[in-house]
């Protein structure tokens, strides 16, 4: 058998052996054995009394780097209180010294092919971690929010197949949820930090590629439900980026729910106090069949 064909067996391997108890992590790494020279992880979380409703978790960090604790390990462990399973992935970003000389190796699709490779081991994983193949999301901060909804708007796209990685489970998420997200490319409300970390600098100048990248001219391509949330007094990324994703998705008659705080920031991930937006997360996720 070649070598990208054991691919997805190798991947069930590693998390069929991953057991542990509630509130532990085990980490993947989820380039193990393949071709793509990364070194990619994703923590599992998993409660004792699962709901079999899974969550990718992606930080956000401007693609620059990543806040890997209140926007990875406090939310998998406030989604785990509501007993849902997280994974919360550390997707490859430009990096910190990549903001002060302007190049980095990393940029898209790099995340995308990550985010695509977590719901291809996650999903045809499910089984080990009590969880339901058809009810996994992605969810995502900032410009972990853009990544949540690409992976979403380009599920038709299958970014593990030039890699030599064949799957047999679906790439897309089951329902997205981007928390205060960097949505657009394009001026006056674009986030140019992100942009720059997501695209590099040269392709960061170049109109198509904004084009391409700004998640509000992809609307149409999301094809499963939306929890979308963002304060107006963000500081970081302009509240218009939600407003304009929010437009775009009811003119494509996408389901979504839009939640608009007038205050709160950015950067609280689930916030001190887990009712401020991720008890209605989960209200919601029941109205639309996700929860039981």
């Amino acid at each position: 058998m070649k070598q990208h064909g054991k691919t997805l067996i190798i991947g069930i391997t590693l998390l069929l052996s991953c057991w542990f108890t509630a509130m532990a992590q085990q980490v993947v790494r989820i380039w193990h054995d393949t071709p793509v020279d990364a070194d990619v992880t994703l923590t599992a979380y998993v409660p004792d009394q699962g709901c079999g409703v899974g969550v990718i978790v992606c930080p956000g960090g401007s693609y620059h780097w990543l806040d890997k604790h209140t926007e990875g390990e406090a939310v998998a462990r406030a989604l785990n209180r509501h007993g849902i399973a997280a994974f919360v992935l550390e997707y490859r970003v430009a990096g910190k010294m990549a903001f002060v000389v302007h190049w980095s190796p990393r940029s898209y699709p790099m995340m995308m092919q990550d985010v695509q490779r977590s719901l291809q081991l996650v999903r045809a994983g499910a089984a080990a971690w009590h969880i339901s193949p058809d009810r996994l999301g992605v969810m995502g901060f900032s410009a972990g929010g853009h990544l949540a909804l690409m992976s979403a708007a380009f599920h038709a796209t299958d970014f593990l197949a030039p890699l030599g990685i064949t799957t047999t489970v679906s790439l897309a998420p089951n329902f997205i949820a981007p928390i205060y997200p960097v949505v657009t490319m394009q001026s006056p409300y674009v986030h140019g930090r992100s942009r720059r970390g997501l695209m590099g600098d040269r392709r960061a100048r170049q109109q198509v590629m904004r084009d391409s990248l700004s998640m509000e001219c992809h609307a149409a391509s999301i094809q499963c439900p939306v929890y979308l949330l963002n304060c107006v007094d963000d500081p970081i990324v302009e509240y218009h980026n939600s407003v304009l994703m929010d437009s775009a998705l009811t003119a494509a008659g996408v389901t979504h729910r839009y939640v608009q705080l007038p205050s709160g920031g950015h950067g609280f991930g689930p916030g001190k106090d887990d009712s401020v937006w991720l008890d209605d997360f989960m209200q919601w996720l029941q109205a639309v069949g996700i929860k039981q």
